[in-house]
């Protein structure tokens, strides 16, 4: 399945429509304002919450999931001095390593070693949207929000 993500203009980059593969709006992400760290809803549509999207820290950038009031996931960004890196770390032993060009925000999710989504702007000629193509049975919301964090910390590394 495919997913576009687009920032929301008007938001001054702090909210996202995600839409489907045939441009229906399926999630939307609204940030917190005027919390400590960035703060995300990740909702559903309708407006459920799915997720909730919390800064840990500030100096080594670590975000919390949370799901139904359960912490589920932590993303990291692993420091490497050679090339940048994150890992979506989830229960068991099915964490997703994230490696590839994030400045140019082309990147892959991958599971066990095996491609289970790729991040793009290559057919997006607008600055702020970009596609994810998951796999089918992949945990969807977990790596959308794993992408709206990777572009928060790129967007505050940048400044």
């Amino acid at each position: 399945m495919i997913y576009y993500i687009k920032q929301d203009w008007l938001s001054f980059g702090n909210n996202f429509t995600i839409l489907d593969e045939f441009k229906e709006p399926a999630f939307l992400v609204e940030r917190e304002p005027f919390a400590w760290g960035s703060r995300f809803s990740f909702k559903s549509d309708t407006g459920k919450e799915l997720a909730y999207i919390k800064q840990e820290s500030m100096m080594f950038p670590t975000y919390s999931i949370t799901k139904d009031g359960v912490m589920f996931a932590t993303i990291k960004k692993e420091f490497n001095w050679f090339k940048q890196t994150f890992t979506l770390d989830v229960p068991g032993p099915n964490d997703y390593e994230i490696d590839g060009s994030f400045w140019l925000f082309d990147f892959v999710f991958r599971r066990q070693g095996e491609e289970v989504a790729r991040v793009s702007k290559e057919h997006f000629s607008i600055p702020q949207h970009f596609g994810v193509a998951v796999k089918k049975d992949e945990d969807v919301v977990s790596i959308l929000a794993t992408c709206i964090v990777i572009d928060r910390v790129l967007k505050d590394s940048s400044g």
